[in-house]
Order: structure tokens, then sequence, then C-alpha cells
């Protein structure tokens, strides 16, 4: 009864705040895409990565027959788990498009299906496949047919013909679109959250200690801090990646070194406030060492600005990835980035009917970075209002 009445109390809130629940919807639905992973794309590849040459920059919605062509390897079949997150599954069988096929003997003909067939100089190409190998692979491939191929013909109408529609249409690689910008946004979370939680370290260390002893331990690490503060952001993260070397984990590392700067001045700001309060002095005169004090009655007691901070970071580390990828510098390719995408498909921004190639990755950036925003937002005005209501209680205890 109580998870009944906290759930409609839930419900209430989000009703009476629309962009609260719109944020707390699109961060839950991007969390639930990341961590689900392969198991929920329609290309459960690893970067969703297959490559279908002939059927690029399909519009969204198109809807197109593949005969399933098994490879001629054993490939290892990924569980669940193996699947989520950066998980994915090596395809099992090569996907051939086709506009229609027939059967003759042994064989199955398909006639392929191809980018250019409504120009005028269009001519029908064919292709056909053995049944046998169609449905096994080298190693099984010495299974006798007979002279009824009704088994088989009939096993490959069934497991082997698929039709299958791209929401989103394709990219220019022949790639399902949609599943693209599903796996590039665990990209987007995880470098969020890594480079939070880097500038989060550092903030909290180099703050507290600059704030909590003063004198020239503050002046080094203030002098520091304002030298790293007057670099452009931007730059400085460009720097780091060519010392570093362009890749994955080198954009969580440059975009988390570079935004501690202003989550440290808040903390040394919020300690230098609260290092002469009776209770830090009474735990001084107790014998406590710096390390507790700073640990446990310290940073608990500035949290509520840093929580804020860490919301605007989140937000600002997923611009700054996307705006390295467009570059060319940040997340490389075949990994799926929402701003590599856009790169890829610029040139179909203006005077072409393949925009949304390059639109739909640019929303989703807009949309999730809105929602990070508005969550920090609304995260300051709930903790202001606690300040406030602090300040009335402890104005009535005093009277």
């Amino acid at each position: 009864m109580k998870q009944l009445n906290s759930i409609k109390n839930l419900i209430y809130y989000f009703l009476k705040n629309p962009l609260i629940g719109f944020a707390f919807l699109i961060i839950s639905f991007a969390l639930i895409i990341s961590v689900l992973g392969a198991n929920i794309r329609p290309d459960a590849s690893f970067d969703a990565n297959n490559q279908i040459p002939q059927i690029s920059r399909q519009p969204p919605g198109t809807k197109i027959s593949f005969l399933k062509v098994r490879k001629n390897k054993e490939v290892a079949q990924k569980n669940f788990l193996e699947k989520l997150f950066f998980g994915g599954q090596e395809p099992i069988y090569t996907l051939e498009p086709f506009y229609d096929y027939k059967f003759s003997g042994s064989k199955i003909i398909i006639r392929e299906f191809t980018a250019d067939s409504s120009s005028l100089n269009y001519k029908p190409t064919y292709k056909s496949f053995e049944l046998v190998n169609v449905i096994n692979n080298l190693n099984n491939s010495n299974v006798s047919l007979e002279t009824d191929y009704s088994l088989f013909i009939n096993k490959v109408k069934n497991e082997n013909i698929e039709i299958k529609t791209f929401y989103f249409g394709t990219d220019k690689h022949g790639r399902d679109l949609l599943s693209r910008l599903m796996a590039g946004t665990i990209i987007s979370l995880s470098i969020g959250l890594v480079s939070v939680l880097i500038s989060l370290f550092l903030g909290l260390f180099l703050g507290a200690v600059s704030g909590y002893f003063g004198g020239i331990v503050d002046d080094v690490i203030l002098w520091f801090i304002n030298v790293v503060w007057s670099i452009p952001g931007l730059l400085l993260v460009i720097s780091l990646i060519l010392v570093l070397g362009k890749g994955f984990v080198t954009v969580f590392i440059a975009v988390g070194l570079t935004m501690w700067v202003e989550l440290a001045r808040v903390v040394r700001g919020q300690v230098i406030s609260l290092r002469e309060m009776d209770y830090i002095l009474a735990g001084k005169a107790l014998g406590f060492s710096n390390y507790r004090i700073i640990m446990k009655h310290i940073i608990p007691n500035i949290f509520d600005p840093i929580i804020v901070l860490c919301a605007a970071n989140f937000a600002s580390a997923i611009l700054i990835e996307a705006g390295l990828s467009f570059l060319g510098i940040g997340v490389q390719i075949p990994t799926p980035s929402w701003g590599a995408i856009i790169d890829q498909h610029k040139e179909y921004i203006v005077h072409s009917d393949k925009s949304y190639l390059a639109l739909f990755p640019g929303f989703l950036i807009i949309i999730l970075v809105f929602s990070f925003m508005i969550l920090g937002h609304h995260l300051r005005e709930v903790l202001s209002q606690k300040d406030k209501l602090k300040l009335i209680d402890n104005s009535v205890n005093v009277v």
C-alpha cells in the first residue's frame, strides 16, 4: 500500500512539474537503452556496424527483404549478459537484400536490391545460392540433397527469408540508423558519467585541501586552479587529446581533466565557510585527524551544490564529446557517436532530402543535454528551498 501511494505521489509530482517529468523520462529511457545494449537493438552486431552497401541511404520506414546466408565459420552465440552495455553479437548470417526470388532445383535465385532501381539505366542483377550453403556453413556443407528439395525449400522460406523495417532509414554505409543512434546513447552517457567522476575526485580533493589548510597550500593550489581556469576548456581538451592520442579512453580522461576546475573552486569556497564552525573546531579539540574531519564532517555538508554542478557538468561532457567526435578527434569510427554520425552526413543537411541523417542525432543531443540541464536547475531549486527551511527552523529554535 505504501509503495502504491509513493507511485501515486510521484505521478502527481511529475504531472505538476511536466518539465521534470520529461527530463526524468528521457534520462531513464536513455539509461535503459544503454544498459540493455545489443539485446534490444535491431542490429545486434558490435557497434551496430553491420554494413550492407546495397541499401545505403534508404528513407525512414523502408521495408526490405533479405536472404540470410549462413557464414562459412562457426560463430559463438552470446548470452543476454554478454550483450549488455558495450557488448554485441557477431552476425551468424550474411544478409543479401532482394526484390524477389525463385527456386531452381538445388538453388535459390534472387533479384538483388539496388538503391538506384528507379533510374532509367537500371538493369536487374541476379544471384544464385545453393540451398545447402544457405542453411549450413562449410563444416556441414557435405549434407547430400535428395531429389525432393521440398524440405530444404521450406526451411529456407521459414528461417532464411526475413523482412526488416528500417524505422529511421539507413546511413551512407547501409547500416541501420536507429541501431547506430541507440548504440551512441551508451557513448554519451558513459562519457558524461566517467568525466563527472574524474572531475568529482580531483575537484573534491584539491578544493577540500586548499580550503581546509589555507596558507601556502591554498596559494599553490589556487594558483594552479587559476592557470587551468584561464585556458579555454575546448582548447585544453583538444591539446590533451593531441598529446595522449585519439581514442575512446582518451576522450574520457581529457574531458574529465578539464571539468574539475569549477568544482574545485566551489568546494574550496564551501570548505572555507565551514572550517571555522563550532563543530569543526570541536573535532580538532578532540584530536580528530584532518582526514576524518574533511571526509566525515565537511564534505557531507557541502554535497548540495556539488550535486547541482555535477548535473550541469554531465550535460557539458555530452556536448564536448559530440563536438570532438564531429571534429574527428573524439570517439573513432566505427564506434557510434552522435557527433561522428553528424560529421559523416553533414553534406546532406543542405539541399538534400537525406538531411534527417544528420538531424536525428542532432535532436538527440539537444534533448539529452536539455534533460540534464532541467535536472540540474530543479536540484538547485529544491536544495535552495531546503536551505531556506533550515534557516526558518533555526530561527524558530532560537526564539
